[in-house]
């Protein structure tokens, strides 16, 4: 019967009871690489950008520049004209950047949105008062015990207000795509400015 070919035919035997312990878990050892490497790529196969990363984050960041470089806190009034400074900018270096030479059009669609956010640490906590002379030093916070400023929910803060922001998408995952980018320029300024770039291809 089969049980007894197989307890008489070396062949018909489980690969583990062929192998030694050494040999078993050399394949082991082969399988995990195996798996671990097929699924460090797949992790990291994603859709390519219209323009390199490193050329984005430079792209967004002298758009920033260009926008609140000169600027020395935050103004509710300019945010308007701050953001759509960036977007044009951003938009057209991305735009000129990413279309094949000779061709007409660009092979993508963009969307960009600018968003900026005031922190809670009031102008004279920045040493900068609209209209004077701004101060050479650093913002500082103060060890002192006094009681600090409180937000709407009534409790002390140190100067940030708490954004959260996500984005769903329905495209072509191999060609369409998005990327974030936060500056850092405007922590000094009182300010956080985060840029979403989207590219979806024609």
């Amino acid at each position: 019967d089969l049980r007894s070919a197989t307890q008489q035919s070396p062949f018909l035997r489980p690969l583990s009871s062929c192998l030694d312990p050494v040999d078993h878990g050399i394949i082991l050892v082969v399988y995990y690489l195996i798996f671990h490497t097929t699924y460090k790529m797949a992790a990291q196969t994603g859709p390519t950008p219209p323009i390199a990363f490193t050329r984005l984050k430079q792209i967004a960041t002298d758009a920033c520049q260009s926008a609140i470089g000169s600027v020395e806190f935050y103004d509710h009034a300019l945010t308007a004209e701050w953001n759509s400074s960036i977007i044009s900018s951003v938009l057209k270096a991305v735009i000129s950047e990413s279309t094949p030479s000779g061709a007409a059009a660009p092979s993508f669609k963009f969307a960009c949105n600018s968003t900026i956010v005031q922190h809670l640490v009031p102008t004279s906590s920045l040493n900068k008062s609209k209209g004077t002379e701004a101060s050479s030093e650093e913002p500082h916070i103060s060890t002192s015990t006094e009681a600090a400023p409180t937000a709407t929910d009534g409790k002390p803060h140190v100067g940030r207000r708490g954004m959260h922001s996500s984005t769903g998408a329905f495209w072509d995952e191999k060609k369409d795509g998005m990327w974030s980018y936060k500056y850092d320029g405007g922590e000094g300024k009182g300010m956080d400015v985060v840029i979403m770039l989207i590219w979806i291809a024609i």
